[in-house]
């Protein structure tokens, strides 16, 4: 797009917010400020470097065969390197504990360690990128239906020992990048049909978070994330929302917010503000569930809108902890990447720049019709050309353009594999 354009359609915008009481420019530097973090899984379907042909279970499926799938660590950190090329600002990557560069070895789970992880740490340190991280209970032998709720004390504690050691893997990252490491727990624990020892399971999912959570680390967040159902668990999740609420409340954890772990009417964003009342930090994976939850990459609906827009009328995008989650492999996975990354920053620039000191003076006054009148005419101001303004000043495509880059890329590497 041509930069006369851009610059035109920002400086009628500036104009048009300022009449508003908002200043666009403080508005792009605090989006600049917000990083995401991008997950690794996108670019190779969830396989990981232990079997990378084996299948997925565990409540995980990805769906489709597009061509270009990436095979090993090269040619994921190439497509992550192309994907936030085109993606404007600083941002993150979390890694499954699947992904280590294990040498062509074949390593444990309850084996893994830092030094799995070394070369990922100097090449984010290369990259500009802080690193995140995620245990990884599933498409394992020891899977089954049941993880850290197993009553088989040898399976349990094999995983117990599996979480504990990516909780040692997470505080040598967060040591090393300076920055703490988001250290997220997700099982797929449950019963496909009635289950009727229900207290048996998390009464063992208790005992074996307290044991993983013993040592104190300085530099994890350590996040747990519940889940509604799962494939093969649509009868029963022993890690519901409600017993990981009340396990993090407890025990000084953070609560994980998945956009498609919860039943498609619940709101997640409502739920943002009651969590903050009573724990300093949320975690927050943003997917788009489509009748279940199916990790679809995100686009600009309402319920991402909506989320975007609490964190900022919350004053909480410091305390909420921003990471996606999706994987489609039924379309060119880099352009899945950075439509998705893109997305959340565009519904972000929207929050940031609503007028909320004057939807807050119409609220305080009662005065419900201009508060209804300006929340619509919000949704039609002109955020599109400050956006455009924004990944120009940030040095990536603008509008459409980047499309011809994700095609470029096909073209010249992943359709060679």
């Amino acid at each position: 797009m041509k930069r006369e354009i851009v610059e035109s359609a920002y400086e009628a915008a500036r104009e048009r917010y300022a009449s508003l009481g908002v200043d666009v420019r403080a508005a792009m530097e605090r989006l600049r400020g917000i990083s995401l973090s991008m997950p690794c899984w996108q670019a190779d379907d969830v396989s990981g470097f232990e079997n990378p042909d084996g299948e997925l279970s565990g409540g995980i499926q990805a769906t489709g065969n597009y061509p270009g799938r990436a095979r090993n660590i090269g040619e994921l950190r190439s497509d992550i390197e192309k994907a936030l090329s085109l993606v404007p600002g600083h941002h993150r990557l979390g890694l499954h504990a699947i992904y280590g560069d294990f040498g062509g070895r074949r390593v444990e789970r309850d084996e893994v360690g830092p030094e799995h992880f070394e070369s990922w740490i100097e090449w984010a340190e290369r990259n500009s990128l802080k690193l995140d991280f995620n245990s990884t209970s599933f498409s394992h032998p020891k899977s089954g239906w049941l993880s850290l709720a197993n009553p088989d004390d040898g399976i349990r504690n094999f995983w117990i020992e599996h979480t504990v050691r990516c909780r040692a893997i997470a505080e040598e990252m967060g040591r090393r990048q300076g920055s703490p490491c988001a250290m997220n727990l997700w099982i797929h624990d449950g019963s496909k049909d009635s289950t009727v020892n229900r207290m048996r399971y998390r009464e063992l999912l208790r005992d074996s978070l307290d044991r993983i959570y013993a040592k104190e680390y300085g530099n994890v967040a350590d996040c747990i994330e519940a889940k509604l159902f799962g494939l093969g668990a649509e009868s029963y999740t022993v890690g519901s929302y409600d017993f990981y609420l009340a396990y993090c409340v407890s025990r000084g954890k953070t609560v994980t917010l998945d956009t498609g772990h919860f039943h498609p009417t619940e709101s997640i964003a409502d739920k943002i503000s009651s969590l903050l009342l009573f724990m300093p930090e949320v975690m927050l994976h943003i997917s788009r569930p489509v009748r279940w939850d199916s990790d679809h990459v995100p686009t600009m609906n309402d319920d991402t809108l909506e989320i975007a827009r609490e964190l900022v009328r919350c004053g909480a995008l410091e305390r909420v902890h921003i990471a996606l989650d999706y994987f489609d492999a039924s379309i060119n996975r880099v352009g899945a990447y950075v439509v998705g990354m893109r997305t959340v920053q565009k519904c972000l620039m929207q929050a940031l720049l609503e007028p909320v000191e004057q939807l807050r003076r119409y609220e305080q006054e009662g005065a419900w019709f201009e508060r209804l009148a300006l929340l619509e005419e919000c949704k039609s101001l002109p955020w599109s050309a400050v956006w455009d303004m924004f990944c120009m000043l940030n040095d990536v495509p603008v509008g459409e353009d980047y499309i011809n880059e994700v095609q470029r890329y096909e073209r010249e590497v992943t359709s060679k594999r």
